[in-house]
């Protein structure tokens, strides 16, 4: 059998129809036929080869929802015909000590999706079947796709860092990332505060869920929520001024980092020291914990915020994802 998709040959390349031989189906993998899939920022990078480990030709996507089409002979946990999600990751090692112990995504041995192997810009993917999440039938399968990568990157820490409903948290940058960061803390039952550069972002922010707004370029505003917070989540891929942020939090607080800075961090020790904070970083969950966020996610009627664009359009959506125009996730549909 071949599975068609859409491929770029060389770095920075139009995506074209590439057609591939998957080779006989795994004993624990499962072949999924995409209905949707998000395209991220990360297949964009991927594409161009900026973090050097593209293989071309190159199929992204790791957004995926879809149903299985088949199963591998050992596939105990899924079934044909049932729709599930598929993200960064495709399988992990299962003996590891990370793997072992629940962290699947720590595991030091992951597969990508779309690292070494061919991803969901197709009309079937493969993968073990312990990233196949199930998706809750009360999700809407058209926008949970993003749900995979960009929600299960600002979920990850509310749960690894023990976010209490208590808390008093901020986001940094309402984008892809930052609009879905604000509606899971504001359904967690933080006080959140977003943090823009664009202050025509303020209403929609408000209805994403957050209580107040700072203009990050304002540096009157950044003083005045000094001691302020217990979590900060950065979003963005840019350098900021993190001493900044840092001042912003209470004793004991943290500035999580989930967006790919262009440099190397560097902060101040003495006020991290002083006020016993943190600074962390965190890739995407493991299985258990995308499952929590999908349930979640329907509990409370949370979904990401798209714009849809067929298959055929795939290069048109790339572009428009290249001029940072979107709000906020863009959506390939069959």
């Amino acid at each position: 059998m071949t599975i068609k998709a859409y491929a770029v040959q060389e770095p920075g390349g139009k995506l074209e129809p590439f057609e591939y031989d998957p080779g006989a189906l795994g004993s624990e993998e499962v072949e999924i036929k995409v209905e949707y899939c998000g395209i991220c920022h990360s297949d964009l990078s991927m594409l161009d080869n900026e973090w050097g480990i593209t293989q071309y030709p190159f199929v992204p996507g790791h957004e995926v929802v879809g149903t299985i089409a088949s199963v591998g002979d050992g596939v105990t946990k899924l079934k044909v015909g049932q729709r599930v999600g598929l993200g960064w990751y495709s399988n992990s090692c299962m003996h590891c000590e990370w793997c072992m112990t629940g962290d699947h995504n720590l595991c030091l041995t992951a597969e990508g999706t779309i690292v070494g192997r061919h991803g969901g810009f197709a009309d079937k993917v493969r993968g073990h079947q312990s990233w196949a999440v199930p998706l809750p039938e009360d999700l809407d399968p058209a926008k949970a796709g993003p749900l995979f990568c960009g929600g299960i990157t600002v979920f990850n820490p509310i749960v690894q860092l023990g976010i209490k409903s208590t808390d008093r948290v901020g986001v940094i940058g309402i984008g892809g990332l930052g609009h879905m960061a604000l509606r899971f803390l504001n359904a967690w039952g933080c006080d959140v505060t977003a943090f823009s550069t664009s202050p025509d972002k303020e209403a929609e922010a408000r209805e994403l869920g957050a209580s107040h707004f700072v203009n990050s370029r304002d540096p009157e505003a950044l003083k005045q929520v000094a001691n302020s917070f217990d979590f900060i989540l950065s979003t963005v891929n840019a350098d900021l001024d993190w001493d900044i942020y840092l001042a912003a939090l209470r004793p004991k607080g943290n500035l999580h980092l989930v967006g790919v800075i262009p440099s190397p961090l560097s902060a101040q020790i003495f006020p991290m020291i002083a006020g016993q904070k943190t600074i962390s970083a965190s890739p995407l969950g493991s299985p258990a914990t995308t499952a929590q966020m999908l349930e979640f996610a329907a509990r409370h009627g949370l979904e990401p915020i798209t714009e849809t664009f067929s298959f055929e359009q795939i290069n048109e959506a790339m572009e428009k994802l290249h001029n940072g125009k979107p709000r906020y996730r863009l959506v390939l549909k069959h």
